[in-house]
């Protein structure tokens, strides 16, 4: 919704990879032809940089760039053994192998036949390995024998190791000197200068449609963007994300200070450098009181029982289900605290929801007619239906459309209580609720504003789902979810079995872009949820018709029509 507010046609700072967002810096176009020229005298090219800098970026900008002629092998979770980074780099390319004769030497010799048998048909490959400093010394020297398969002429294979700064230290170790020694293209990724964060971020306000009367953003706001980030591009868009939403709680287009300190807050973590400045120089009796309160109040909050603390990681024990945080800053500030409380005691909302949280979870279980194995804790885990209880912090009406859930959305009273609210179904404009058994459709406008981010939702989790699956992951979690595709597409065999291969690579792509997801073929919660609404697993929201609300409305009776 703030997208809107701003003029925007879409997220300006997701995260996420978009090719139509790619900004090339001075640095970038030097990395990419390093890479480049190194690629094309074969040997090994290194690319390191640190977290969030834009290695992703310049590799695929460099795969756009490889002739047609070229075959790529992608390594993206390099943690196994010799042999089983032959196995992977030998599915990527197809190499046909005897699965029962696993060991290096046979999977080196079928890997060089079918190098052998590119070169004639006059097509190159290439090897990239991602997170390249996680491997381990002994399968780094076999990478480097891989290199020995060459004509007369010119390698076989060219290697390409991206990774963080560790991976310049792991290379600079005696045992890996030969390794180190055939590396004809090498380039570190700096980040990102005070000029090129403000070209960075004007590039993609650009990008995504932003009004030429729009300037969200001001120069002393960028360089406080900055200075933040330490020119991070991928901190710079979590931290100008969370500007924007900021902005449009407050109802401006323009960030200020304030906006600024509270959005620095939420993603850092702690106090502004600034502030702790502030917190520095005071020395006087007030200020030493507060501490020894404060003191006081964490040493009592550490003795108390376990179970009163809270969690905001999955809920899958009676620890976690509890009182949520206190909301985000961005949700509300002092300046609109008088409003919101009035607001709240004005509104009905606040009564249809109930303060019981276990009591709440209850009737949300009821309504996805699941089992509940203990009534005083309906999240703890069960044996008989696979199911996962979450909390999330979300942040705005975009991201509850993408989680696609039934749920309990956290609200705060005038008198800064907490009571949770049943949501079934949702339009760009309205709600569906449930109270006390009764569907009520509601305006978003009025629920918005009470809302603290905190929901509550149960998806059927996969079991052994822990963090998201790439091409060359192992696990019986790919079997699985080849299984689910194959079960979509009613073939009687899945496409793989424990190895994440290219073809199911593409036919997860394939499906992402049916349901309007990045075709990244990262296999992640977002993936696995549609997954499971597409093979009528989990209920999803209720889509609520615009049209037909008013009469739906006009049915709900007066009190409906008074919220």
């Amino acid at each position: 919704m703030y997208h809107e507010f701003f003029g925007l046609k879409e997220p300006a700072f997701s995260i996420a990879v978009n090719p139509r967002y790619l900004f090339m810096s001075d640095q970038h176009r030097e990395a990419l032809a390093h890479l480049l020229y190194g690629i094309q005298n074969g040997g090994f090219v290194m690319l390191t940089g640190e977290v969030g800098t834009g290695k992703t970026t310049i590799i695929r900008c460099l795969l756009e760039q490889l002739p047609e002629n070229t075959d790529i092998a992608i390594i993206l979770n390099p943690t196994a053994n010799a042999p089983e980074l032959l196995c992977t780099i030998c599915d990527e390319l197809g190499v046909s192998y005897i699965s029962d004769e696993l060991t290096v030497k046979n999977l080196t010799d079928a890997l060089n036949e079918f190098l052998l048998d590119n070169h004639r048909k006059g097509r190159k490959t290439v090897l990239l390995i991602d997170e390249a400093q996680l491997l381990k010394v002994p399968v780094l020297e076999q990478i480097r024998l891989l290199t020995n398969l060459e004509t007369t002429t010119e390698k076989l294979l060219q290697i390409m190791l991206v990774g963080q700064p560790e991976l310049k230290k792991l290379l600079a170790r005696p045992a890996l000197r030969q390794l180190s020694q055939r590396i004809t293209a090498r380039f570190h990724l700096e980040a990102l200068t005070p000029a090129e964060t403000k070209a960075y971020i004007h590039h993609r306000l650009k990008v995504a449609g932003l009004p030429d009367h729009q300037r969200p953003f001001s120069d002393a706001i960028i360089k406080k963007i900055h200075e933040f980030s330490g020119g991070i591009p991928r901190l710079i868009n979590v931290l100008c994300e969370r500007l924007l939403l900021g902005a449009y709680a407050q109802n401006q287009h323009n960030i200020d200070k304030q906006i600024f300190a509270s959005a620095a807050k939420e993603v850092a973590g702690t106090a502004t450098h600034q502030e702790e400045k502030v917190a520095a120089a005071r020395t006087s009796w007030h200020a030493l009181l507060v501490a020894v309160v404060a003191a006081v109040m964490v040493a009592v909050w550490f003795l108390l029982p376990d179970e009163l603390s809270t969690s905001s990681a999955p809920l899958a024990n009676a620890e976690a289900v509890n009182e949520p945080t206190q909301s985000s800053s961005l949700f509300a500030s002092s300046s609109s605290t008088a409003s919101s409380s009035a607001q709240n005691e004005q509104s009905p909302l606040i009564a249809m929801a109930t303060r019981d949280l276990v009591a709440a979870q209850l009737v949300l279980f009821d309504h996805l007619s699941l089992a509940v194995g203990d009534i005083t804790n309906p999240c703890l885990a069960s044996v008989a239906v696979n199911y996962s209880c979450e909390k999330v912090r979300l942040a705005s009406w975009d991201e509850l459309k993408d989680i696609n859930r039934p749920g309990l959305m956290t609200l705060a009273t005038s008198d800064k209580k907490w009571v949770y609210l049943l949501l079934v179904g949702l339009s760009e404009n309205y709600v569906l609720i449930i109270e006390n058994g009764v569907e009520r459709i509601i305006p978003w406008r009025d629920i918005a504003p009470l809302w603290t981010g905190d929901f509550y939702y149960v998806w059927s989790r996969p079991q052994g789902f822990e963090k998201s699956l790439q091409l060359g992951d192992k696990s019986d979690l790919v079997t699985w979810v080849a299984e689910q595709f194959a079960q979509l597409d009613q073939q009687p065999a899945p496409l793989t079995r424990q190895f994440y291969t290219e073809k199911l690579k593409k036919r997860v792509e394939l499906f992402q872009r049916t349901q309007n997801i990045l075709p990244d073929g990262v296999i992640g919660a977002q993936t696995l949820r549609r997954l499971n609404e597409v093979l009528g697993v989990d209920k999803p929201l209720v889509q609520l018709d615009e049209q037909k609300i008013p009469a739906l409305l006009n049915v709900q009776g007066s009190e409906a029509q008074g919220l």
